[in-house]
């Protein structure tokens, strides 16, 4: 039984799913549009609801086909509800409109400020690499900012070792979950934005002087007792996001069986020829056909 993530945080899901799946089409207009409706659900519901997001924004929906635009609208979602969050900590934050080479977010404190980037994988994803985490790039796209934070769902990050680790203490970019930032929501709505703002601001430190290593252990060990230290109010928030952080899984991999299970039910029902016709349009052999009818002399050879 589901003690953290209720039945409507599950619909709410289920809603921005077809959402984004809906919007897809112009990026530039359907970002701005996804921002505008989340800051008004936000508005309306409150800090349950941005809870509800974050707790599992994490999964990429199995339904999005890759490099599509739902999937690339759906990283945008993950990117504005970062900017929500550090909103909720009253901080000042902006989205990013550019797509490459610079930052996502970026984020404005009293005396310094970072840049931010939201992570999401699917769950049927088997192989991740260090490039997927971008810590080097996050570093790059500092511009003359002291930190960077990266956040990820944190069922996907390496437990055990990793390189990424090693690139976090030693460029100063902050690896954080979706859970641990669910934490310091919490904590900014109970004891106020100045001091979740200060907790924050001692995370960023701790990871400046780690001792580069791929040990995701020790990584780990210093985040969560700079957290839990801070304040002995942060334990009942950090029980509740524990238990949220495993509630979250079992709701992802429900979504994404689901789907792959009425993936093969429509398959199986399908003629010979339809069958035939969907592995054509799966392998896009007709608009690979197309590009290479296009392909022409460009009269390099002609130029003397």
């Amino acid at each position: 039984m589901r003690e953290v993530i209720t039945k409507a945080a599950i619909q709410r899901r289920s809603y921005w799913v077809d959402e984004i799946r809906k919007l897809s089409g112009h990026f530039g207009d359907d970002s701005d549009r996804l921002q505008k409706e989340i800051v008004r659900e936000v508005k309306r519901l409150g800090g349950p609801a941005l809870l509800d997001h974050l707790r599992l924004c994490g999964a990429i929906p199995e339904s999005y086909h890759h490099d599509s635009s739902e999937e690339k609208l759906y990283s945008k979602y993950t990117d504005i509800l970062l900017w929500s969050a550090f909103n909720a900590v009253g901080l000042r934050s902006s989205v990013s409109k550019e797509r490459a080479d610079t930052a996502d977010v970026e984020v404005f404190a009293k005396g310094y400020g970072f840049v931010a980037d939201a992570k999401a994988f699917r769950l049927s994803r088997t192989a991740k690499n260090q490039k997927d985490f971008k810590i080097q790039a996050m570093d790059t796209w500092k511009r003359g900012k002291p930190y960077a934070i990266v956040v990820c769902p944190i069922y996907q990050l390496p437990a055990s070792t990793s390189q990424i680790y090693q690139q976090a203490s030693s460029r100063n970019v902050c690896i954080f979950t979706y859970s641990h930032l669910s934490v310091l929501i919490s904590y900014a709505s109970s004891k106020g934005n100045a001091k979740a703002q200060g907790l924050l601001r001692e995370v960023f430190k701790v990871v400046n002087a780690l001792n580069p290593t791929k040990d995701a252990t020790s990584y780990w060990l210093a985040i969560n007792r700079t957290m839990l230290g801070h304040s002995a109010s942060i334990a009942k928030f950090w029980a509740i996001e524990k238990k949220a952080a495993v509630e979250s899984i079992e709701i992802a991999k429900e979504e994404a069986l689901g789907y792959l299970a009425k993936e093969r039910e429509a398959i199986m029902r399908m003629s010979h020829q339809e069958a035939l016709n969907e592995l054509v349009k799966v392998r896009k052999l007709e608009g690979r056909e197309r590009v290479i009818k296009s392909v022409a002399d460009n009269g390099i050879l002609a130029l003397r």
